[in-house]
């Protein structure tokens, strides 16, 4: 019987961010159907794409691999990959400005469209405690990762039983107005500092809140983008020339539902022995890349 394929959708931009691979919320296996459902001619990895925090040893499933070894077949295929640093992986700013064949690694990114110059960033520098207590980011994202552990655990019981999903950790900051009232001082001084330099839009991850919206700043108004996650919102932010920004959400995706036919021929598929050492993994990956 003849393997069912998806055929991919073609976009000028993609920008996804917030996947934490390497991490037990990270849905790798949802995100690389995404990625093999659109054929994008600019990728962008806007930030916390592999969780340095919290990476173990212990903990790299093969689908997290498949993921990693898929970006690296997209990029020696020529498909332009923009990897922009967020907090969850800041130990790669050091190599900002670095290309490897296709990739390149950098803090920001400003994009010319036909719709308006768009300024991407991650947007961890807006984040106080970031900035001023380390510590009790790193408590708080540990805390974080509980709560999505339960969340799916939880979301297992409800398929079960027939019942809708749930999203314990939006739940919990919907209900909090500190963090509302941080989502929102997030989003309009992310619009301010793009109006000021001049930008039509600005995209942001890291808050893990997918929007597309206009926001109203003293020089006018700004197109504010949030990429959401592939922790608990599995979206992305999806650009064309005919139809501008679009935030693509994955549990919206019909044809993404059926179950994934049968693994096989497909790059990206095949195994990634999980006791391969490390150099032997890395060198396998650039020469994927073409660049060794």
């Amino acid at each position: 019987m003849k393997k069912k394929t998806v055929r991919r959708r073609r976009l000028e931009v993609c920008v996804i961010s917030d996947v934490h691979l390497g991490t037990y919320g990270c849905h790798a296996p949802e995100l690389l159907r995404y990625l093999k459902s659109i054929r994008p001619r600019v990728l962008v990895l806007n930030g916390d794409i592999v969780d340095i925090w919290q990476f173990s040893k212990s903990y790299w499933p093969a689908a997290h691999m498949r993921v990693v070894r898929y970006l690296a077949s997209l990029a020696a295929k020529g498909t332009a990959i923009h990897y922009l640093t967020g907090n969850h992986d800041e130990l790669l700013r050091q190599f900002a400005g670095t290309r490897l064949g296709a990739l390149r690694i950098d803090n920001k990114l400003v994009l010319d469209l036909p719709h308006g110059r768009t300024w991407l960033f991650h947007g961890d520098v807006f984040d106080l405690t970031m900035r001023h207590a380390r510590w009790l980011a790193r408590l708080g994202s540990h805390g974080y990762d509980l709560l999505i552990l339960l969340n799916r655990l939880v979301n297992w019981g409800l398929r079960r039983l027939g019942r809708p999903r749930v999203a314990l950790s939006k739940a919990v900051k919907d209900r909090v107005k500190s963090a509302v009232s941080l989502v929102s001082d997030f989003e309009q001084t992310a619009a301010a500092i793009a109006a000021d330099r001049g930008y039509r839009f600005v995209a942001c991850g890291h808050i893990h809140c997918p929007d597309i919206k206009t926001l109203t700043t003293p020089r006018g108004e700004v197109g504010y983008l949030n990429s959401g996650d592939w922790v608990e919102n599995l979206t992305a932010l999806e650009y064309t020339a005919a139809a501008g920004w679009q935030l693509y959400r994955y549990h919206h995706d019909a044809r993404l539902q059926e179950p994934p036919a049968a693994a096989g021929g497909e790059v990206g598929e095949e195994e990634d022995p999980a006791d391969r050492p490390p150099a032997e993994r890395l060198a396998g990956l650039l020469r994927e890349m073409g660049v060794a």
